[in-house]
Formats: structure tokens, C-alpha cells, sequence
């Protein structure tokens, strides 16, 4: 048995060429596809802003394309593990490498080697081209697809917490002193946390006291009595630095803005744990694709050899996207607080890197 972790450099350029062709084309069948059904989907919103036409379509395709990219670059390395790998098995390449004295781990090194390429790759598109491109495409689709105002700074459907009460507003507009909110909403709450009154105004301005509501309306919860109000001064301590970091879209943000925004939230005694898990999964997300041959393996190796080459071509597939659906879950329990940041974000890796690995090792090594 050979020793060196790579076959021959052309066995090696062999297989890496074979695995590279087919990653590129499943891409740009999903992305085609995807797009395509995308754009039916979003062409009348798109046309129904007066004057857009085509133009404005092809200016739609061009910024969501990086996001199908970014997506689907890893379904599209686990669709071309079992392509290739099923293609090697039922050409009996497989049994010609292994009778050549590589194990398993040799035979499939090329195609790690492949997707680690393409994970630097997909780590490098996302920082550099897809998170402009959502920045941009927010902002039309806030816009209806119309002009994009120009440092406009509006945010829209800011959730803040004032204590134990809550403050929400449908936009916000400005930065500093000059900022102010419409449709603002405040909720007052008791110490069990029960919502005890609402008021509601169509505006808010900032000054030295907090923020002061105009023309507030207040319903009261205990007798269902409602009354318009003199202008109230509510979240003394929300400053409109601390308002602007309330609305971080962290998939618009790059690494190391994100990382700034993340030490800022934490001085103002934010929560950061939804932040913080997007932040790993930048990492973790991208590398996920270096699992996918791993994963897929089945589909070349296997105990059965009564040429159930389909069974084990779907095995490997349902690894592949259950590791999906695990590390989505795990994001999202990251999310909400469930689990630690980087937990959420590295577990799924880490135990279905295990699990892949136990497979191959108790099928073939």
C-alpha cells in the first residue's frame, strides 16, 4: 500500500479535473434554474415600478446571482462527490485504484483537495462580492424597486428595548442628533413582563431627556380605555448610537466589518449571540464544502458489492443534506440563544466530519 496521502500526480490531476468539471456544471444547473424560477417570481414586483423593463431585470439577475451562488456552491459539491464517484464505481476505476494498493482516504484525497479550493473560493466571493450585492439588493427591494436613495440611512421595522418596555418603529431615518423614527410603537411593561399599556405615535425625535413620541395615543390593557396624550418622553437611554446598531443585517456586512459591529453592540450591553453565530458560520459555512467528499463516499465505498450503486448514491446524498439541515437548525438555535455562537456554528462540522470519517474507516479502512 502506498504511503503518501495523494496517488500519483496523474491519478491526482485526473480525478481533480474530473471532480472540478462536474462541481462547475452542477452549479450553473442549479443556478439557472434557480434564477430562472426566481425571476418569474419577482418580475412582476420588479415591473410594476413605472419605467422599469428590462434593464431592471437584468440588474435584479446580476445581484442575486452571487447570493444563488454563495448558496448553492456546496449542494452543488455534494451533487458532483456522488456523480463522480458513483461514475468511477460503475466504471470499476475504483476497484483498479484499490487493487493498486491506495486506500480510501488516497482515492478521495484529490477531491478534498478540489473542495478545500473551492471553499477558499466561496469564502472569498461571499466577503468580497455577495454581501455588497445584498446590501444593494435590500435597499431596492425597501426602495420597491425604484431609485435607491442616496445615504438615505432608513431602516426599517427596528426592534429596541427600553428597559423592561419595548420600542418599535416602522422605519428610521438620519444619524445623530437629527435622527427620528415613524410609526413608533411603545410598550409598556410590568415586572413579570406583561404588556400593561401601548401608545403609539406617528412620530419621534430625539433630545436630551430621550425620545419624545408626538401625538401619542395610549391604550390601557387593564380597562380597554384608549386617550390622546401630550407628547411623552420614553427610552432615555437609547441613544441613536445605540438605535443604529439595533438593524445590523449581518449578511451585508463582511468579516471584519461585522467583527467592528459586533465590539460596538457589546459596549452599548447588547445581546450579540445571533451576531456572533453568523460571524463563525462565515467560516464554517464556506468550509462545509470539504465535508461533501467525505460525506459522499458511500457512493464509492461501501460493505454491500451486489451493485446496489443507487442505494448508496442515495445514502450518501441524505448525509449530505441532513448535514444541512443540522447546521441550519444549529444556526438558528445559535440564533435565539439555544446554543454558544460557536458551537451553533462549528458542532454540525465537526459531527458529521466524525461521522463521515467512522464510515469510511469501519466500511474500508
Amino acid at each position: 500500500m502506498q504511503m503518501d496521502f495523494f496517488p500519483s500526480r496523474t491519478l491526482t490531476l485526473y480525478l481533480a479535473r474530473l471532480f472540478f468539471t462536474r462541481i462547475v456544471a452542477v452549479l450553473i444547473m442549479l443556478v439557472l434554474v434557480l434564477q430562472t424560477l426566481d425571476l418569474l417570481g419577482e418580475s412582476g414586483d420588479i415591473l410594476a415600478y413605472p419605467g422599469n423593463g428590462q434593464a431592471q431585470l437584468l440588474y435584479y439577475v446580476s445581484l442575486r446571482l452571487p447570493q444563488l451562488v454563495a448558496r448553492f456552491l456546496p449542494y452543488s459539491v455534494l451533487l458532483a462527490t456522488i456523480f463522480t464517484l458513483a461514475t468511477l464505481n460503475q466504471n470499476s476505476e475504483v476497484v483498479a485504484m484499490k487493487s493498486a494498493g491506495l486506500s480510501a482516504h488516497q482515492v478521495l484525497a484529490p477531491l478534498i483537495l478540489t473542495a478545500a479550493l473551492f471553499s477558499l473560493f466561496s469564502f472569498g466571493f461571499n466577503e468580497r462580492v455577495v454581501t455588497r450585492a445584498t446590501a444593494t439588493l435590500d435597499a431596492w427591494d425597501k426602495a420597491d424597486y425604484g431609485p435607491i436613495p442616496k445615504d438615505s440611512g432608513v431602516r426599517t421595522n427596528v426592534y429596541l428595548t427600553d428597559g423592561h418596555n419595548l420600542l418599535l418603529a416602522r422605519s428610521v431615518a438620519g444619524v445623530g442628533e437629527a435622527m427620528t423614527m415613524t410609526g413608533v410603537t411603545w410598550y409598556r411593561r410590568d415586572a413579570t413582563g406583561m404588556i400593561v399599556e401601548k401608545v403609539q405615535s406617528p412620530r419621534a425625535t430625539h433630545g436630551a431627556a430621550g425620545w419624545t413620541l408626538e401625538q401619542p395615543v395610549r391604550f390601557r390593557v387593564a380597562d380597554s380605555s384608549t386617550a390622546a396624550l401630550a407628547p411623552l418622553v420614553v427610552g432615555p437611554e437609547l441613544t441613536p448610537e445605540k438605535v443604529s446598531l439595533a438593524s445590523v443585517d449581518a449578511d451585508e456586512q463582511n468579516i471584519v466589518t461585522l467583527w467592528a459591529t459586533i465590539g460596538k453592540m457589546r459596549e452599548a450591553g447588547r445581546r450579540t449571540d445571533a451576531l456572533e453565530s453568523v460571524w463563525w458560520h462565515k467560516i464554517s459555512g464556506p468550509l462545509s464544502s470539504v465535508l461533501m467528499p467525505l460525506l459522499g463516499a458511500i457512493a464509492a465505498f461501501g460493505l454491500a458489492r451486489s451493485g446496489q450503486l443507487l442505494i448508496r448514491a442515495v445514502i450518501g446524498m441524505a448525509l449530505g443534506f441532513a448535514y444541512f439541515v443540522i447546521d441550519n437548525a444549529a444556526l438558528a438555535m445559535g440564533s435565539f440563544g439555544g446554543y454558544p455562537p460557536m458551537v451553533a456554528a462549528w458542532a454540525p462540522f465537526i459531527l458529521f466530519a466524525l461521522i463521515g470519517e467512522a464510515v469510511l474507516v469501519r466500511t474500508e479502512e
